[in-house]
């Protein structure tokens, strides 16, 4: 009988990546990866060091596991992966001896050895930032495990980041900038869609400063896009998440060109006040980046735009804060995530001792908060009335019902009898719920119209 693997992910897209392909490791060394916990031989904990306390979540989490033991009756087996693992290093296994092996995200390759090692009883810990492409040396899905995932799909082309803002632990979790080569994405692409995949995203912590290799040059993000355009049976195209400093214009041009790219953007911009965006390190002004916008919709007007928002950062006053929900009133965002600011060690902010009182935070984030949902209702309200392409992705919660996502990343729930999963349909919208749109197959074509931008959108 074949050992069962547990994995439970945290945190961003680009760990849930991650666990699919700790997953393909793990089948070609005869485990069985399973949904549920209980009886697992081994469990790994991928975790994101993002949010607030993320690292006793995980200790907290790792107290669930003592005693539990696997199917064969054996303790089961217990290893923290991710960045937490990166940032604690050591310091898990000495908090909490039930752990059997830590690996960091840039090691996950070497699981295999991990696993040996701490089988004949060692406690590993990998958190180095190997020489060699993890990439080269792990195992490929099969078809059948990337047909049962459905039929969209992440897939990494860049990790980690050189911009060092002052809030943020990923260039020390996840290392410098570095781009996968475009030869090596065409191939994990192209097994995708051969196995029934016709949406990818193109991850990255920050995915347009993409510079992979390319036949002896360095190939842009909108490079790379055209390139993958190319492959039959590929029908959309998304990357995620971007820094407003490297959104050139040839990826404004690819917004505008390629049909395959679709209108939505998520571009963070992460407050609205000089004064803060200098204290967070973005090197960029509220003005700049506004005038981005106005580009990036003049090349493409129905793009729904996506951001980031932290409330709180010390040193904000209630000025700054008021010039952040004036950016989001001049922008209009489709959807957005918005957090209270929350130190995290070792990072420049952490230090700063003009920390904004808890209770302000609290309030501050309410109320933009408010002002999102109201854009991103207003955002949805505009599109009922229309027809939009649909790719069916899975049965819905109620009976005779299929979901599938709009251009824009909105759930969209038609009949069952509208197509099959996997298509792409069009579909006129006729009601609007919560963030979900409703509707049913249309036979004429979408409109291509932008939603109207209401006051609130």
């Amino acid at each position: 009988m074949n050992k069962r693997a547990f994995i439970k992910s945290y945190g961003c897209q680009m760990n849930v990546y991650d666990a699919t392909r700790m997953a393909d490791q793990l089948r070609a060394e005869g485990y069985a990866v399973v949904d549920e916990a209980d009886g697992a031989d081994l469990v790994i904990l991928n975790t994101c060091h993002i949010r607030e306390k993320a690292a006793e979540k995980v200790y907290s989490e790792l107290g669930r596991w003592k005693g539990a033991r696997g199917a064969s009756g054996a303790p089961t087996l217990v290893g923290v992966a991710g960045c937490v693992a990166q940032a604690e290093g050591e310091e898990i296994i000495r908090r909490q001896p039930r752990v059997d092996f830590v690996v960091g995200p840039q090691s996950y390759h070497r699981l295999p050895g991990l696993i040996r090692e701490a089988e004949a009883g060692a406690k590993p810990v990998d958190t180095d930032f190997p020489a060699e492409d993890k990439f080269d040396h792990l195992a490929r899905p099969t078809r059948r495990a990337i047909t049962a995932r459905g039929v969209t799909a992440f897939l990494t082309v860049q990790e980690g980041c050189d911009k060092f803002c002052a809030f943020c632990v990923v260039p020390y979790t996840r290392g410098a900038e570095v781009s996968r080569p475009v030869a090596q994405i065409l191939d994990e692409a192209k097994a995708l869609v051969d196995a029934g995949v016709r949406e990818i995203t193109l991850l990255g912590q920050n995915v347009n400063a993409y510079h992979g290799e390319d036949k002896g040059r360095a190939a842009s993000l909108a490079d790379l896009v055209d390139r993958l355009a190319t492959i039959d049976g590929l029908a959309r195209i998304r990357f995620t998440t971007s820094h407003p400093n490297d959104m050139g214009e040839d990826l404004i041009a690819a917004h505008r060109d390629q049909e395959k790219l679709m209108p939505y953007l998520h571009l963070p911009v992460q407050a609205g006040a000089d004064r803060t965006l200098k204290a967070m390190n973005r090197k960029h002004t509220a003005a700049a980046y506004v005038e981005l916008i106005e580009r990036i919709r003049a090349a493409r007007p129905d793009i729904a735009l996506s951001g980031d928002f932290i409330v709180g950062f010390p040193g904000e006053s209630a000025d700054d804060f008021e010039a952040t929900m004036e950016i989001v009133r001049t922008v209009g965002y489709a959807s957005a995530y918005s957090f209270k600011y929350s130190p995290r060690p070792g990072t420049p902010a952490a230090e700063r001792t003009d920390q904004v009182a808890e209770a302000e935070k609290s309030e501050r984030l309410q109320r933009l908060q408010g002002l999102i949902a109201e854009q991103q209702r207003g955002f949805n309200r505009a599109c009922v009335g229309r027809t939009l392409p649909v790719l069916l992705e899975k049965a819905g919660k109620r009976e005779g019902q299929l979901v599938g996502r709009s251009p824009y990343l909105q759930p969209v729930h038609i009949p069952a009898d509208a197509g099959v999963i996997g298509d792409i349909v069009t579909v006129a919208i006729t009601a609007q719920e919560g963030n979900s749109l409703f509707g049913v197959r249309a036979d004429a074509p979408e409109t291509g119209a932008p939603p109207a931008r209401s006051e609130a959108a």
